[in-house]
């Protein structure tokens, strides 16, 4: 078989200008495929890039916020807030002022009274119909 491939070989005409350019055409059609891949390759790379970049910059932002909110939890300032308005503290030397509410707040409601209705000794049928064609 190899013999075969070594004989045809042997046998073209390198000399021959046209047998030149078709394989510098084919070689060059070769080489666009393989350029055009790389292109193909380059864009995704570059549209993977700008996405990653964008995710990037919001959980850099988010990274700067949870640090604002971890900064101001543990300063002087939240502490004395969470103290006063959350568990209603007091420092020493204030005086606790206890709000009383007026005599309108202070009545308890009265649930309205619920009548229970009787049962009717009408049978299904009877109480379809009436929902159905209401009363004659």
């Amino acid at each position: 078989m190899m013999e075969k491939f070594k004989e045809a070989f042997s046998k073209i005409n390198w000399t021959d200008k046209r047998l030149i350019v078709i394989v510098i055409v084919v070689l060059l059609i070769f080489l666009m495929m393989g350029f055009n891949n790389r292109l193909i390759n380059m864009n995704r790379l570059i549209r993977q890039e700008n996405i990653l970049q964008t995710r990037i910059a919001g959980l850099e932002s988010t990274k700067i916020a949870v640090e604002e909110q971890v900064a101001y939890a543990t300063s002087e300032v939240a502490l004395e807030e969470w103290a006063r308005e959350s568990n209603h503290l007091i420092e020493p030397g204030d005086q606790a002022i206890v709000l009383i509410p007026s005599d309108e707040q202070l009545s308890t409601p009265v649930p309205p009274s619920v009548i229970e209705e009787e049962k009717s000794s009408l049978s299904h049928f009877e109480t379809w119909i009436l929902l159905l064609f209401g009363e004659d």
